[in-house]
């Protein structure tokens, strides 16, 4: 929405204490922008502090849904769940590094639960497996518009992935299925255009 500058004149000439009461209200109403502004303002912690805490709740996030992996329904709700989280954590700190690096730690501590999800029907995972595809799709994306002195740590994380999946003859199957090449599961390889290869991908019917 535009503002006109004769609204823009009017907010202006709001006295100290009516402004006060105007954000204040206006905070109360939006929990994501307050938390933003508090951060900005006054958080005695950083963004790497923000990120390294994120890693321990997505640890325990994870274990705590691999308890009810065989009610899919519920786990993927729970790491949707965990996924929310993440993006509340990017809105607030603006943490683009930490956008794709917590996302793929989180698509790599489910994967530890391979042994798991390998008890479960076809079926019953093929959700989670296209979820999981699509943010590794999502993520692959956003490296490459990131320096690349960040792409060493993503590798580290997009190898641990990339064996993972290898691991679990659905979900690799599921990948080969919708597209996901693995040479892409490193920095290097990752092609400059994949955003368009993902819309050509989708628009015939996969990742979904």
């Amino acid at each position: 929405m535009e503002y006109s500058k004769e609204f823009k004149r009017a907010l202006s000439e709001f006295s100290p204490a009516e402004k006060d009461k105007l954000i204040f209200r206006l905070l109360k109403k939006d929990r994501l922008l307050s938390k933003k502004l508090y951060f900005e303002l006054i958080d005695p912690e950083t963004v790497d502090e923000k990120r390294n805490a994120m890693e321990e709740n997505i640890i325990k996030n994870v274990a705590y849904a691999c308890k009810y992996i065989a009610n899919q329904k519920y786990f993927l709700m729970l790491i949707r769940s965990s996924s929310g989280e993440i993006t509340e954590h990017v809105k607030v700190t603006t943490d683009k590094f930490g956008d794709v690096y917590l996302n793929l730690f989180l698509i790599n501590k489910i994967l530890e639960h391979n042994y798991q999800l390998s008890f479960e029907r076809f079926d019953n995972v093929y959700k989670l497996y296209i979820y999981l595809i699509n943010k590794i799709f999502k993520a692959l994306i956003s490296i490459k518009k990131l320096d690349e002195d960040y792409w060493m740590e993503f590798d580290e994380l997009l190898a641990d992935i990339d064996f993972q999946i290898h691991e679990n003859l659905y979900l690799e199957k599921i990948c080969i299925n919708n597209g996901l090449d693995f040479n892409w599961l490193k920095c290097e390889n990752i092609p400059d255009h994949l955003e368009l290869i993902v819309k050509k991908i989708k628009s015939q019917g996969f990742l979904r």
